[in-house]
């Protein structure tokens, strides 16, 4: 079994656990982490919906990031990666979001921003947003698996490090 399918598979058991659901606010992945959660059989069970953000407008329209946030820090920011995790979480029943922005390539990265930044973002509807920005390396689909695998680690890690209400 792939490393992902793994994370999807142990993810998915942990939600399942404690009765709570899970959505997913993308941009440059595009929709790879809904596609990898929804992959697991029985998802439906633990996985509330995806979103993928991919434009400005899209992040606006759909999850409300307020447009001054993508005008003063830019789409790859942990601002705006805050912005849309908290947007899923009030476009959602997910009790947990995860959110991902970033320029996976090979174009569009700048001195700041190099090819391969990603910012990170897990928000839990009981309180608690923490963001991140990570640099990976090498080509374009291989910044959008390491951003996947990240995002899926991140939230594993929180979910766990977090108490379970019965």
């Amino acid at each position: 079994m792939r490393e992902l399918d793994k994370l999807a598979e142990c993810l998915g058991k942990k939600l399942l656990e404690r009765g709570e659901l899970v959505a997913a606010a993308e941009s440059c992945t595009g929709g790879w982490v809904a596609q990898v959660l929804t992959a697991i059989a029985g998802s439906s069970a633990w996985f509330d919906r995806g979103f993928v953000t991919y434009s400005n407008a899209a992040k606006i329209d759909m999850l409300g990031v307020p447009d001054t946030t993508l005008a003063r820090h830019g789409a790859v920011s942990e601002a705006t990666a805050r912005a849309m995790a908290q947007g899923a979480l009030d476009h959602s029943l997910a009790d947990w979001v995860l959110a991902i922005t970033g320029i996976a390539g090979p174009t569009g990265g700048s001195p700041e921003k190099p090819v391969g930044t990603v910012c990170f973002a897990w928000a839990a509807r009981d309180g608690g947003c923490e963001a991140q920005t990570r640099h990976f390396v090498g080509d374009r689909a291989a910044v959008r698996e390491q951003s996947v695998h990240h995002a899926l680690d991140g939230l594993l890690s929180r979910i766990a490090a977090s108490t379970v209400v019965a």
